[in-house]
């Protein structure tokens, strides 16, 4: 039977670092908008809304012809966000959580996360990594890592193409863990020396998700975990109750909107095009 895959994307009026993100301007769009026009050239997905918690929010939505879905402030992470939208869709069986700070999605990463529920009926979750080869995001907190067990490569070559990120291979494996730490640790080698390791040592989250329609009905239910509350990671609640996990291995890491500096970046990647 045809799976029904929608995608949600959360978006929060309130941010920390860069006030309102979502509705600032480039080139007379907003964020928001350039984020739901990327996520609307996904090929799996049947539907694309927005889930607003503010009037200013949902007003910018109907300005470009987007779907919104009103939801609550107080919400703690968005799959907690997304987990009460599903309960407004009842025949949908798969929701993909693409952030609204991600103007630059690729919607093959979109894609490539859905594919995996789709096909793997006993995964609760899926997301998306993409291999670290740099000593410096690899030593960052605010880059978290994947610790990936049952890794396959999905064909091409097992050794690293110097020309791109990843060699343009694609693959998939199981999280195990989720850290802000550097993961996994060696005990005999460095982590320079394990930077160019194929299949990779070292992933990058990219935060995207896709979940089941029984796994957000499980997750709403949950406090935070331990480990959730000490990483500040949300998906360590599924981790730590033993849910699976799958994660699809991407080209490389887009860069989202949390700072003046990376929207005035977005602007002039923009421009170039």
């Amino acid at each position: 039977m045809p799976v029904n895959c929608q995608i949600v994307i959360p978006a929060r009026l309130a941010s920390t670092r860069l006030p309102e993100k979502l509705l600032r301007k480039v080139s007379g769009k907003s964020v928001l908008q350039y984020t739901y026009e990327a996520a609307l050239q996904s090929k799996l997905a049947k539907a694309v809304v927005i889930a607003v918690d503010d009037e200013r929010m949902a007003r910018e939505v109907d300005v470009f012809g987007g779907k919104w879905v009103m939801t609550r402030v107080d919400h703690a992470s968005g799959t907690d966000r997304i987990a009460e939208v599903a309960s407004q869709f009842p025949s949908v069986d798969v929701f993909v959580n693409v952030q609204g700070d991600e103007p630059e999605i690729d919607p093959e990463t979109i894609d490539s996360v859905a594919k995996l529920l789709i096909d793997d009926q006993a995964a609760d979750m899926a997301t998306a990594g993409t291999p670290i080869r740099d000593l410096e995001r690899l030593s960052s907190p605010s880059c978290v890592k994947i610790v990936m067990a049952g890794y396959e490569s999905n064909g091409g070559e097992s050794t690293r193409d110097q020309s791109s990120e990843n060699g343009g291979q694609t693959g998939k494996g199981r999280a195990v863990y989720f850290s802000r730490a550097v993961v996994p640790h060696s005990r005999d080698a460095s982590p320079e020396s394990m930077l160019d390791a194929e299949p990779p040592i070292y992933w990058h989250h990219l935060g995207i998700y896709a979940y089941r329609r029984e796994f957000l009905s499980w997750f709403a239910q949950q406090s935070p975990s331990v480990l959730e509350m000490t990483e500040r990671l949300e998906q360590l609640r599924a981790i730590e109750a033993g849910k699976r996990i799958l994660v699809a291995r991407v080209e490389s890491a887009t860069a989202g909107i949390d700072t003046e500096s990376d929207l005035q970046a977005f602007a002039t990647r923009l421009a170039r095009r």
